[in-house]
């Protein structure tokens, strides 16, 4: 049966498989098979055994590990049209973090037999493969400096210029995004409780480095901002 050439396409927007050609992308699609989920659905367990990797061809997900007080820290959000749990199909390995949906998604499993026969016929892959770890490595060591070295209000602040770059809009009074996440949320991705930053945004509302009207925030000064969250020298 013939592989559709949309899935073929959608392979090649990912990093691991951008440069594969159409035969190995056929090979990789055979046997592979899509799943819905709802938002906070969770797609797999942080020490499952691991039969493959995952395309988020639609949606995003959030990669986690859970405390023993039942608090999650997130390690990174991914969204379409990317891959998840690249790890055990090289290390042969259970999953390492849980999984699960930010919001309504689709994405497609492809077995790890698949994915390890595709590199021996097809060199590049196992390149991009290293490529794709060295950007996750730095991403876990950025996030273990966070968490070790900057108080929460600096870790919010970061996070909130973060937000503001992505998907912000400049204007007179500064620059402004609509915050989608609760405080639950937010929480997770800085490494600390709800009331904590609650009381976080509060101060920096009070120092005026943050504006907050309902899920509208807007940052007056970046700099003023960046320069609390020790992102440059004073």
């Amino acid at each position: 049966m013939r592989v559709p050439a949309d899935k073929k396409n959608l392979l090649r927007q990912t990093a691991l498989f951008r440069d594969l050609e159409d035969p190995i992308l056929e090979l990789l699609l055979k046997g592979s098979a899509e799943k819905r989920l709802a938002r906070d659905e969770i797609l797999f367990l942080a020490g499952d055994e691991a039969a493959g990797l995952y395309v988020i061809l639609e949606g995003s997900v959030r990669a986690f590990r859970t405390a023993s007080d039942g608090r999650e820290q997130v390690i990174h959000v991914e969204k379409a049209v990317t891959t998840i749990a690249e790890v055990p199909v090289f290390d042969n390995g259970a999953y390492p973090s849980t999984v699960a949906a930010e919001e309504e998604s689709r994405v497609l499993f492809i077995a790890k037999e698949k994915v390890q026969a595709a590199c021996l016929k097809h060199p590049q892959l196992a390149i991009a493969a290293a490529r794709l770890f060295a950007w996750r490595l730095r991403q876990c060591a950025e996030l273990v400096e966070s968490l070790s070295l900057r108080e929460v209000g600096q870790r919010l602040a970061q996070f909130l210029l973060e937000q503001a770059e992505k998907i912000g809009t400049a204007s007179g009074t500064g620059i402004s995004f609509r915050q989608q996440l609760t405080h639950n949320q937010l929480a997770a991705r800085i490494g600390t409780v709800r009331e904590v930053v609650s009381r976080v945004m509060f101060r920096l509302q009070q120092q005026g480095l943050v504006v907050a009207k309902g899920k509208l925030i807007t940052i007056p000064d970046p700099s003023a901002l960046e320069r609390y969250a020790g992102m440059e020298e004073s």
